[in-house]
């Protein structure tokens, strides 16, 4: 991978490899996506936080994961492509979860993607990226997340450079409309 280096600290780069973070994060959707499902929940604040934690992560994924998966897989621009239009996809019925509340659609789609993630796109990068670049990968990925929108923006650019320059702006954005209006945005912050 061409990334630029970072800083090693102790003579080593440190933190988490990219397959670490984002299995972290489709854990937490999956916990968030069961508990939007369960029949018993009344908290609407639940789809808030799983469009929130969605958003982030697919505008990260595509910062970082899939120019990765272009880089150094054989055949990575047709996964990557697919991967993409999923993920536009996703964003669609994440729109229409908060405007009807539906969830099931978004339910199953999180579920595939988490699972196409887990069974194709780790397991290929953990044997063509050295484990360095694994972790700036990680690094890059937590950093961008962070930056990211908190609402679906299913036309923007989703390819780099563009994305890098949109989604922190479009994330500045939604994080003020998330503060004027309320919303939770995090797991954590639901009780």
């Amino acid at each position: 991978m061409n990334l630029p280096p970072l800083p090693p600290v102790g003579g080593e780069t440190s933190g988490r490899s990219i397959v670490d973070v984002l299995g972290e994060q489709h854990r937490e959707l999956i916990k968030l996506t069961d508990r939007l499902t369960d029949p018993g929940q009344d908290d609407p604040r639940v789809a808030s936080v799983l469009v929130a934690t969605l958003s982030r992560h697919l505008s990260a994924e595509e910062q970082y994961l899939y120019p990765a998966i272009r880089a150094v897989v054989p055949g990575g621009d047709a996964i990557a492509e697919r991967e993409l239009a999923e993920d536009r996809e996703l964003l669609t019925l994440m729109g229409d979860l908060e405007r009807t509340g539906e969830s099931g659609p978004v339910a199953a789609a999180v579920r595939r993607h988490v699972q196409a993630d887990a069974d194709e796109l780790f397991p290929l990068l953990e044997q063509m990226v050295p484990a360095e670049d694994m972790i700036r990968l990680g690094n890059r990925v937590e950093t961008a997340e962070e930056a990211a929108p908190t609402r679906p923006h299913p036309r923007t650019p989703s390819t780099p450079p563009w994305n890098k320059v949109v989604d922190p702006a479009l994330g500045v954005v939604d994080k003020i409309r998330d503060m004027i209006t309320a919303r939770t945005t995090y797991m954590r912050d639901l009780k």
